[in-house]
């Protein structure tokens, strides 16, 4: 169904890196969302109070405040939309992920409030009057938050959208919990027990649990995470795929926001070579990544001599040595200064987060296998820390 609204509703549709139709596939599932839950919210809060039932009524204030995140949402593409201005020179498409935490603190307090509700209920049970229409709302929920849940997983991937995701996150855990208030409906009047508290609980913890995963993905975002192995994957097989690249490191990527992406990487090319031809390279590569990866990298152009002979033996035995030490250890910028007295090794090691190993303890023993060599070599070692293993591999 959404697919036809899509289609009928978003001019060029197909065009999901326009601002503006992003904005629009914004626009139509918040107001969809919005629409769908007074309506869930309308018909379960009244037959929660014909029935006197505390866990569909609090499931239907968890569908009324879905609609006002819903609103949120609407609100926060029409503000991330907003091109850059002097003041936010990276844009505001975060504005996304503040309003999707912004739907986190609204989860978790629904779920706070509901435990205290669904206790009270345990402590001073009361009789549930089963109802078929009660039964038939439910399920009838339980179908629209699913579909809720695919659209908005399915668009929230397509457009990298986090308020997105956070509402798919919601509408699932909401299909839990409305699940489990189903459940409770239909087996308390068989076993002659009301299940109606313990169900509201079982309710508040999945929202509570659907709130905290939103603001842990949603800081990640805010405090800057590491791009994904397949991003940079991506990325590195791009710049590798010219030919004139020797090698590359330090790539580096920032995110402020869908679709507001920034990056900067040092690319390795011969010394040899004219160096308006090397720019020529660099300036290519730049363009190829923000028209087909959507990200603005800065290239730092590094020239390395592979004519020496004896730098580049010594460049092969760093590295050797160097993956003996920790196999995710890797070396770039190498070069030999050589003097009467003794000859400096310099260049810098790439340290991945998953290496535990402190810097100095690694160049303790880089500095014990240089001297097994030969005793006028010293180093002078750069430590990089970084979020991928080798990105030379």
């Amino acid at each position: 169904m959404m697919k036809f609204f899509v289609a009928h509703m978003i001019p060029a549709h197909e065009e999901i890196h326009d601002p503006k139709v992003r904005e629009n596939y914004g626009n139509l599932t918040s107001i969809v969302g919005i629409c769908a839950n007074i309506v869930l919210f309308l018909g379960k809060f009244l037959i929660g109070t014909l029935v006197n039932s505390v866990s569909i009524t609090a499931d239907a204030v968890n569908n009324l405040s879905d609609a006002g995140s819903s609103l949120i949402s609407l609100i926060s593409f029409k503000l991330s939309s907003r091109p850059a201005d002097e003041e936010h020179p990276f844009g505001h498409a975060r504005y996304e992920y503040i309003a999707s935490m912004v739907v986190a603190i609204a989860i978790l307090l629904l779920g706070i409030e509901l435990i205290r509700t669904s206790f009270d209920k345990i402590l001073h049970p009361e009789a549930i009057a089963f109802s078929f229409a009660s039964i038939a709302i439910l399920i009838a929920s339980i179908v629209v938050k699913f579909w809720m849940y695919s659209y908005n997983k399915h668009y929230g991937k397509l457009l990298n959208s986090a308020v997105m995701e956070a509402t798919a996150a919601d509408s699932l855990s909401d299909c839990m919990a409305t699940t489990a208030v189903l459940l409770s409906t239909c087996i308390s009047p068989l076993i002659h027990f009301n299940l109606d508290g313990y169900m509201g609980v079982i309710v508040a913890v999945c929202i509570i649990i659907a709130g905290g995963k939103i603001i842990k993905e949603t800081l990640d975002s805010l405090l800057g995470s590491s791009p994904s192995e397949e991003e940079v994957k991506e990325i590195v097989t791009l710049i590798k795929s010219y030919e004139g690249v020797l090698g590359i490191h330090d790539l580096m990527i920032h995110d402020y926001g869908p679709q507001s992406r920034f990056g900067s990487v040092h690319v390795e090319v011969s010394g040899k070579e004219d160096i308006f031809l090397s720019h020529d390279l660099i300036d290519n590569i730049e363009r190829d990544i923000q028209e087909k990866l959507r990200i603005q990298m800065v290239i730092h152009m590094d020239p390395i001599d592979l004519e020496d002979e004896e730098t580049n033996e010594m460049r092969a035995y760093v590295k050797k040595m160097i993956t003996a030490i920790h196999p995710d250890l890797s070396i770039h910028d190498f070069r030999m200064v050589r003097g009467n007295t003794h000859t400096n090794l310099i260049f810098d090691c790439l340290v991945p987060y998953s290496v535990k190993m402190n810097d100095a303890a690694i160049l303790e023993q880089i500095k014990e296998q240089i001297a097994k060599l030969d005793k006028t070599y010293y180093v002078v070692v750069t430590f990089d820390r970084a979020y991928t293993s080798d990105i030379r591999k």
